[in-house]
């Protein structure tokens, strides 16, 4: 009986990728999926997972908050609140409906504005992101804000069309995070550590 040949190494490259399709393939288990676009391979995926987090970053800050609430951290609960809602609209409005509007925008440039004239003159150049928590929470609250605005950039790139008022959104959450931490390190009494940087 004749041997069927072996696989020479180019069948063997070529048949790799058609298993590794078919390992991420959806699973019948729907307790194996974590999220029906997970094995996507666009960046909707990414970006969606990267505005989760954020929102994810924002309940901690919330839990973090002192207890019972001061008047200025009552603010900022109910600031945050609507935040967390309006940054999953951010996360929905790529692969569906638009859901960030000019109007989200004016109350969160409100919101910036106030905190950043309760605490204006405090911070005049850079500093490094330290302090009790939820200050360093809110500091990477900014980073993933950053993070959503690069993904949108890729995406755009990558040819999937999205409306600009959603990089607007991320660019002013980012702000928005920086001003809240100094606006509390200043109610907490807490020094900022300058850093002057060797670069520029």
């Amino acid at each position: 009986m004749d041997q069927q040949p072996e696989s020479g190494p180019d069948e063997a490259q070529a048949s790799a990728p058609a298993a590794r399709q078919r390992s991420h393939k959806r699973p019948k288990d729907i307790r194996e999926l974590c999220y029906p676009f997970i094995y996507e391979t666009q960046l909707q995926c990414d970006y969606e997972i990267a505005t989760d987090e954020l929102c994810c970053q924002v309940g901690a800050v919330m839990a973090m908050l002192p207890t019972p609430l001061g008047e200025g951290e009552a603010a900022i609960f109910a600031d945050l609140d609507t935040l967390q809602r309006l940054i999953y609209n951010l996360n929905g409005s790529v692969r569906g409906r638009l859901g960030i509007f000019e109007e989200d925008l004016d109350w969160l440039k409100g919101r910036y504005d106030a905190y950043n004239e309760a605490s204006r003159g405090r911070v005049t150049g850079f500093v490094l992101p330290r302090g009790p928590q939820p200050i360093p929470t809110l500091h990477l609250c900014r980073c993933a804000s950053k993070k959503v605005v690069r993904l949108l950039v890729r995406l755009e790139e990558s040819g999937v069309g999205h409306d600009p008022i959603l990089a607007r959104f991320a660019n002013l959450l980012a702000n928005f995070f920086f001003v809240l931490t100094v606006y509390l390190k200043q109610a907490w009494d807490v020094t900022e550590v300058p850093y002057v940087s060797i670069n520029y």
